[in-house]
């Protein structure tokens, strides 16, 4: 497949699943704020074939542009997502026409344009890739906003595989040998501005769990008065708990017929749409960072920092060497990792072994975002690009980052290198975590 073949398959891959996330909601839902913590599904939509008209039409094609008087609208600097709906935007069906016509446009212009002309975002198509993880993040917003959404579902996908048989016989942890290794990266083509450049790190030996924490184990937290226990919990963390009364993951309620129940623990959970028992073996999923933090603290543990996620996740020990995913550099297939809104659900913990890294960890790729011990701060020699706004606004103490992707993430969007981040608050995100410690001395030396 050519370069610009495979930039248009995944730029066709990811209208697909707007159209999916969006086609099967009437207006009224659409133009709907479904929690403050999100936009309206409408504006998502527009805001994606804006960010298109903005960098392919015009920036990159040096054309006029489709409709640049929506620029103020859907500038997601101007206005916050809980006063989106006080905006002029366009109706849905305005909305699908106007991402149809900049997408005619960008296609007759980009399809033979040049990729060595010394403009580095035609290299190797990089703004084609650019704007197709732009539309797939925002997807995968819109998927978090179908989860807020009250009222049935409307969307349907079949559940994982089960676990493997091997699963009962993992350990519960690997030893990750210290050393330095290659983080980041400054060949790959799409790779955005905060994955980049490479740049070597050491990291002491630790050791990592094999799999990420599952609803079973989060559950014994509960139930061993982990909320209620400020020993564990930052003194922010213990403050945000008190303030907001957390005393379980997102969309989890006490289910009082069943409180004996093996396979709940005496949990319910709300799924797009669908109440059901929370399942022991999944992996814990819309916990926010302090939640994280403070069930490792209880668990006698830590949670990894990024340099940490990144080795397990990347690091060849044989060839001493950074891969692109765990398995190795080809592109994620169905039998490596649970991504692009395959299932709408976590694969059970111990999923994947043909994903699983050099080291022997799982599922660093797909089901949960992980989070990390570290903030957000940009890397050695780090350069912003194509615009300040996609990263470097953003480096600070005040955003945690996350890795590996979730089952909502698109492989486009999703690799050994890419960095998320958010607020320590955040739960609507498809967050879950998995957790470290030290290795003792002589340990993996």
């Amino acid at each position: 497949m050519t370069d610009i073949d495979r930039a248009l398959s995944v730029l066709d891959t990811a209208r697909r699943r707007t159209l999916h996330l969006t086609d099967c909601l009437d207006e009224g839902e659409l133009a709907a704020q479904h929690s403050a913590l999100m936009s309206p599904l409408v504006w998502d939509l527009a805001h994606i074939g804006n960010q298109e008209d903005i960098w392919l039409v015009r920036a990159a094609a040096g054309r006029p542009g489709v409709r640049p008087d929506l620029d103020g609208v859907y500038d997601a600097f101007q206005h916050s997502r809980a006063s989106r709906t006080e905006l002029p935007l366009l109706r849905p069906d305005q909305a699908r026409r106007y991402i149809a016509e900049v997408r005619d446009q960008a296609l007759q212009l980009l399809g033979d344009a040049p990729t060595d002309n010394g403009d580095p975002l035609l290299t190797d198509r990089f703004v084609l890739g650019m704007i197709a993880q732009h539309e797939q993040q925002h997807d995968e917003t819109m998927l978090a906003t179908h989860q807020l959404r009250q009222g049935p579902a409307v969307l349907h996908a079949p559940s994982p595989p089960p676990a493997p048989a091997d699963v009962t016989r993992l350990p519960r942890e690997v030893l990750i040998p210290g050393g330095p290794f290659a983080m980041g990266t400054s060949t790959d083509p799409w790779a955005l501005d905060n994955e980049r450049p490479a740049h070597r790190v050491h990291v002491p030996a630790f050791y990592l769990d094999t799999a990420p924490v599952t609803n079973e184990a989060y559950q014994a937290f509960i139930a061993d008065g982990g909320y209620a226990d400020p020993r564990w919990w930052t003194r922010e963390g213990w403050r945000h708990r008190c303030q907001t009364e957390l005393e379980a993951p997102l969309f989890w309620t006490r289910d009082g017929a069943s409180s004996g129940s093996s396979s709940s623990g005496g949990w319910l959970r709300r799924r797009f749409g669908v109440v059901e028992p929370v399942p022991a073996h999944e992996p814990v999923v819309h916990v926010c960072w302090y939640e994280a933090d403070a069930y490792a603290r209880w668990a006698g543990r830590r949670l990894p920092t990024e340099a940490e996620w990144e080795k397990a996740a990347r690091h060849d020990p044989a060839a001493d060497r950074s891969r692109r995913y765990p398995w190795g550099d080809a592109e994620p297939g169905p039998e490596h990792a649970n991504l692009g809104q395959r299932h709408l659900r976590p694969a059970p913990a111990g999923s994947y072994p043909a994903g699983q890294s050099p080291h022997g960890v799982r599922q660093l790729i797909g089901d949960v975002w992980e989070w990390t011990s570290s903030d957000f701060t940009p890397y050695p020699g780090f350069t912003a690009f194509p615009y300040k706004e996609y990263s470097d606004v953003f480096f600070g103490p005040e955003y945690k980052v996350l890795r590996g992707g979730a089952f909502g993430v698109d492989a486009v969007a999703c690799r050994g290198t890419f960095r998320n981040w958010d607020y320590p608050i955040r739960r609507q995100i498809f967050s879950g975590f998995r957790t470290a410690r030290d290795a003792r001395p002589g340990e993996g030396a």
